[in-house]
């Protein structure tokens, strides 16, 4: 069943710049009546509300803040699709001093911070026919990089959350898709030393709410993720997408 964008409300986490941003500008191209702008700074929004009026609104939103994620639920009532774009990259090997405290950092915001952005808006999403829960995972989600390691380990743990927000909340009719990008133009793949194979975050957007309108799960925007969705494909129909059996180990 299809889901059309038109006239309905989304919020964005990390809206500001990169991928985040082009998922507000698209939203809007697509028809949505108002997006709310979800940032740390609200005035890193401001460019936004510049450029779109009225139809952007900054919200607080810390993924290391749980009062704030609570805080914006409650406030934006009127949500229908959710999208979880926020996050963050460390570049750490297992065997660097710092992997404890880069595992730490990247796990509160990629995997606690995801999970209490779910857990705070799924019964908005319910009270206001369902709608859709989007994150934002990573090829890195299904495969570890040594220089990566510890920001892998967060996006595989991310990734499981969402398979099973898939199955929860499926009875509140939420469709919940996970993207998976590889190397995108953002901060965050210049930091992992990227730039130079990095694709537009617009590519992220389109496919994004594409998944959204069409019910898939799986998003794979850009031509290296292309790439792994392909690898990936025989693995995901059979075991990650088919009807989950009762007590399976």
């Amino acid at each position: 069943m299809g889901f059309d964008l038109v006239g309905r409300v989304v919020l964005v986490t990390g809206a500001n710049r990169g991928i985040g941003r082009s998922i507000v500008e698209e939203a809007i191209r697509r028809g949505a009546s108002k997006v709310y702008a979800a940032v740390r700074k609200l005035d890193s929004a401001a460019s936004l509300v510049e450029q779109f009026g009225d139809q952007v609104v900054p919200i607080h939103v810390d993924l290391e803040d749980p009062a704030s994620i609570t805080a914006a639920a409650n406030q934006a009532r009127e949500v229908d699709v959710v999208v979880n774009n926020a996050g963050v990259l460390t570049v750490s090997s297992v065997t660097d001093p710092v992997a404890f405290e880069s595992l730490k950092y990247e796990f509160n915001v990629n995997v606690f911070g995801m999970l209490h952005v779910a857990q705070a808006f799924a019964p908005v999403l319910k009270a206001n026919g369902g709608g859709a829960f989007v994150q934002l995972n990573s090829v890195a989600s299904i495969k570890s990089f040594g220089d990566l390691a510890t920001y892998s380990a967060s996006k595989a743990a991310s990734y499981s959350l969402t398979q099973a927000l898939r199955e929860s909340l499926a009875e509140q009719g939420t469709r919940v898709v996970s993207v998976l990008p590889g190397p995108i133009q953002t901060d965050m793949a210049g930091d992992a030393g990227f730039t130079e194979i990095a694709e537009p975050p617009v590519l992220v957007a389109t496919a994004v709410f594409d998944a959204v309108e069409e019910g898939r799960f799986h998003v794979w925007p850009d031509s290296i993720a292309k790439q792994f969705g392909e690898a990936y494909q025989s693995f995901a129909e059979k075991i990650i997408e088919a009807e989950v059996q009762e007590n399976p180990v």
